[in-house]
């Protein structure tokens, strides 16, 4: 009587231990840490010296508001060309200069 009993506990405790296991071995792996390409960078943080083409969803407000916080001042003009990069006016240190902002919110002067 007595081993019915410790076959039917060895079984629960098999049981519990795969059903709790389970999970763990599931899970996904983690996600690499490269290529820091960021879809929205940090004011002042560009991670590209030109404009980098690709579908941009910043409003044009938004657009004017990055490039503001880049220190430029008398934003105009702005308009979102073929590749998706916001294009206008701005001036910083009192010249006027070709301003732009990518989809990944680098903002970028004509050179």
């Amino acid at each position: 009587m007595k081993r019915p009993t410790l076959f039917v506990c060895i079984s629960l405790f098999a049981a519990a231990t795969a059903f709790v296991a389970a999970p763990a071995s599931a899970q996904n792996p983690p996600a690499q840490s490269g290529p820091n390409n960021n879809a929205v960078n940090s004011a002042g943080q560009n991670n590209s010296d030109a404009p980098v083409a690709g579908r941009n969803s910043f409003t044009e407000g938004q657009a004017k508001s990055k490039i503001e916080d880049a220190g430029y001042a008398n934003v105009t003009a702005l308009k979102k060309d073929d590749k998706g990069v916001w294009r206008g006016q701005a001036s910083k240190g009192g010249s006027a200069t070709a301003v732009s902002v990518d989809f990944q919110g680098n903002v970028n002067s004509a050179k």
